[in-house]
C-alpha cells in the first residue's frame, strides 16, 4: 500500500493555495523514493467545523477581534520585514535602565510570571501588573493555556498591548513548542493541522512535505500571535535510547540538515522566528534532562561529521535562535551542560558553525539543571557561556537577583548584557514588535 503524508487543514480555499506556493522562500528539492506516493489531503470535516466554532462561542470577549474567520487561514502568501535600523536600536536601548535590559533576556511561562497559582488562559489586570513591574522578553505557552482560537487570541494580542505600552513601545516574544506530530500545542489542541511525527517524514525523504508543514505551522500560530516557534528538532537519532525518538528526522545528519532547513523556510516564510534543537545534539544520549544529568560520549570528530553537519543544515538556512541543551558532552572537557558550557556555546555553535543569531538555553527548570544548580547560578553561568536568552528558570526573582549581582560585582560586563540585548532587539524590530514608524519591505510569493 502507498504511503501517505497527511496535513489535515481548516478552511479549502487557502489550503490549496498553501499546496500551490507555499510562503516566500523555496524548499530543498530532493529526490522521493520511487516506490511512494506523496499524497497531500486537505480536509475540513463538520466534526472540526462545529468544535472550532463552539470553542470560539464558548470565550469570545465582545470587545476583542472576532478570529472565526483568521482561525481558518493556514497559509501565508505575503510577509512583511522590517529592515535592520542600527541607530533605532541604538536610541532604543539609550532609554533602557539595566533593569530592563535583564529582563529581556528571559523568557517564561504566564504563570511564572504572574505567581498564578493555576493555568493562565487569558490576560487581565494580573499579567498586566506583571509585564509592568517585571517586562521580559517573552511569554512561552503550553497545552494548559491554549483552550480555544479566541481565547488564545486575545490572550496573545492583550499581553503584546500590554508590552508595548508600557515598555518602551518593545513588544514580547510568543513562544510555543510546535514541533508537528506528537509535539503540537497548537495543532492538537485546536484541530488547526494534523501531521506524522517528524521520524515519518525523514523515512521517505518528504522534504518538500516538510517546507508545506513548516508553512502550515508558521501561518496557523502566526495568525494567534504568536512569533516565535521552537522548533525545529535538529538532532540526530544515533541512539535507540535517546529522550527524543520518533522527534527526530533521521539518523543520517545529511538528511536532518535538509528537513530542518526547509521546516524552518517555511516556518520563517511566515514572519515567526524559528529554533533549531537541542545543540549539540541529545540523539546520541541514554538518558532524559528533563528527569537528571545526561552525559553523552562523543569526541570533537564524532561531533563535526553527525551533530554538527545536522546543525548547519538550518544555521545556513538562516534560523533565527538555536536552543542550547542541558546534556553534558564529553568532547567540551569541563563537565558542563551545554547552555553553561563556554565551549559548547562560544567556540562549537558560535566560532566553528557560525552561528550569529539568537542563543536560547533549554528550560531550566529541568532537572538536569535543578538538581545541580540554583536558578542564579545557572542564569549567570549561561550568559558568561554566551547565551542570549534564558528559557523557564526555576525560580525567576532569584535569577534576575543573581545576574543583577554578577554585573554588580564585575563577574559580567554591562557590555555583555548589552551584546545579547541588542541582538534581542534587532530581532524583534525586524519582526514588527517595537512600535516605531520606519519602512517596511513586503514580501509576495
Amino acid at each position: 500500500m502507498k504511503k501517505r503524508t497527511f496535513i489535515s487543514i481548516i478552511g479549502m480555499s487557502t489550503a490549496f493555495a498553501l499546496i500551490a506556493s507555499g510562503c516566500s522562500g523555496r524548499s530543498i528539492n530532493q529526490t522521493s523514493n520511487d516506490d511512494e506516493e506523496e499524497i497531500v489531503d486537505v480536509v475540513q470535516t463538520s466534526e472540526m467545523v462545529e468544535m472550532q466554532n463552539k470553542t470560539t462561542e464558548e470565550t469570545a470577549v465582545t470587545d476583542h477581534t472576532d478570529v472565526t474567520e483568521l482561525s481558518k487561514l493556514t497559509s501565508c502568501t505575503t510577509h512583511t520585514t522590517i529592515e535592520e535600523n542600527p541607530s533605532v536600536i541604538d536610541d532604543i536601548m539609550s532609554k533602557m535602565t539595566l533593569d530592563e535590559k535583564i529582563y529581556q533576556m528571559f523568557i517564561v511561562t504566564p504563570e511564572a510570571l504572574t505567581n498564578f497559582n493555576g493555568s493562565v488562559t487569558q490576560a487581565g489586570d494580573l499579567t498586566k501588573s506583571a509585564i509592568e513591574s517585571t517586562p521580559v522578553g517573552g511569554i512561552i505557552y503550553f497545552s494548559q493555556n491554549i483552550e480555544s482560537w479566541q481565547q488564545t487570541y486575545n490572550m496573545i494580542h492583550d499581553s503584546q498591548e500590554y508590552a508595548q505600552k508600557s515598555n518602551n513601545d518593545i513588544g514580547m516574544f510568543f513562544a510555543v513548542d510546535e514541533e508537528g506530530g506528537m509535539v503540537a500545542r497548537v495543532g492538537n489542541g485546536l484541530r488547526t493541522y494534523d501531521s506524522y511525527d517528524m521520524e515519518y517524514y525523514g523515512e521517505n525523504l518528504d522534504y518538500d512535505t516538510v517546507y508545506s508543514l513548516g508553512n502550515t505551522i508558521g501561518a496557523s500560530i502566526s495568525n494567534l500571535g504568536f512569533n516565535l516557534d521552537l522548533a525545529p528538532v535538529a538532532d540526530v537519532n544515533l541512539s535507540p535510547e535517546n529522550e527524543l525518538g520518533s522527534r527526530i528526522f533521521s539518523s543520517d545528519p545529511q538528511v536532518v540538515a535538509d528537513m530542518s532547513a526547509n521546516f524552518v523556510r517555511g516556518v520563517e516564510g511566515c514572519g515567526v522566528s524559528a529554533t533549531l534543537k537541542h545543540f549539540p545534539g541529545l540523539g546520541a544520549g541514554t538518558g532524559n534532562t528533563h528527569n537528571g544529568s545526561v552525559v553523552i560520549d562523543r569526541t570533537y570528530d564524532e561531533l563535526q561529521y553527525n551533530e554538527f553537519a545536522a546543525f548547519s543544515g538550518g544555521i545556513q538556512a538562516g534560523v533565527d535562535f538555536v536552543m542550547v541543551g542541558h546534556q553534558i558532552t564529553t568532547a567540551s572537557g569541563d563537565d558542563l551542560p551545554g547552555d553553561l558550557s563556554p565551549t559548547v556555546v562560544s567556540q562549537w555553535l558560535k566560532s566553528d558553525l557560525g552561528f550569529n543569531g539568537l542563543v536560547i538555553t533549554d528550560s531550566q527548570s529541568m532537572g538536569a539543571i535543578t538538581e545541580n544548580y540554583t536558578p542564579g547560578d545557572a542564569a549567570v553561568m549561561s550568559i558568561e557561556a554566551g547565551v542570549d536568552i534564558i528559557l523557564m528558570p526555576y525560580d525567576l526573582d532569584n535569577a534576575i537577583t543573581s545576574v543583577k549581582d554578577a554585573i554588580s560585582s564585575g563577574k559580567i560586563s554591562e557590555e555583555r548584557i548589552n551584546e545579547s540585548v541588542y541582538k534581542i532587539l534587532s530581532k524583534k524590530f525586524s519582526l514588527g514588535l517595537i512600535k516605531v514608524e520606519v519602512p517596511k519591505v513586503t514580501t509576495t510569493n
